[in-house]
């Protein structure tokens, strides 16, 4: 089944440790989709939050987290790895969740690179896109948690949240 809307437009915390063993669908050439599952994420919580690309208000860049969940907010690190993130949270409210990894693909830049995924994602809307969407199939799985990764540049209190989830 195909997660909308209404998953989306939780709080990044309630929407986050729920995400791991969801799969992530890419349609790619020839109109083969690719449906791989969701084994680690981050969540990233708002203007409050040091560690969030929101935390210093809207940019040109970040501007897809202050719409309603469900949007693709991608973002080029080191001029070379692209980000998948998902847009949460109601419309106005910058939250988001960081995908860093599915299936034998650990690293957010790995994932990105295996499922040839890059700026032209920006802004599409999970929730009725034919190019990326996210499922559930039912699983039920364990998830663990820990500290977001390599987020020095914040605050110790936001280093140290425990906002990482993951398959166990």
């Amino acid at each position: 089944m195909r997660l909308n809307r209404d998953y989306f437009s939780r709080d990044v915390l309630e929407v986050a440790p729920t995400l791991p063993g969801k799969f992530l669908c890419v349609s790619g050439k020839e109109g083969i989709t690719g449906k791989h599952m969701i084994t680690d994420v981050e969540a990233y919580r708002g203007e409050e939050d040091e560690a969030c690309h929101a935390s210093r208000g809207m940019t040109h860049r970040n501007k897809i987290m202050y719409n309603k969940g469900g949007f693709v907010y991608m973002y080029l690190i080191y001029g070379i790895y692209w980000m998948l993130n998902i847009v949460t949270a109601e419309k106005s409210i910058p939250q988001a969740v960081l995908i860093r990894g599915i299936t034998n693909y650990e690293g957010p830049g790995r994932l990105t690179k295996f499922l040839n995924l890059d700026g032209t994602y920006y802004g599409e809307d999970v929730c009725e896109s034919e190019r990326i969407w996210i499922e559930d199939h039912g699983l039920n799985i364990d998830v663990g948690r820990g500290k977001r990764i390599s987020i020095d540049y914040a605050g110790s209190y936001w280093r140290d949240i425990e906002w990482r989830y993951y398959v166990i």
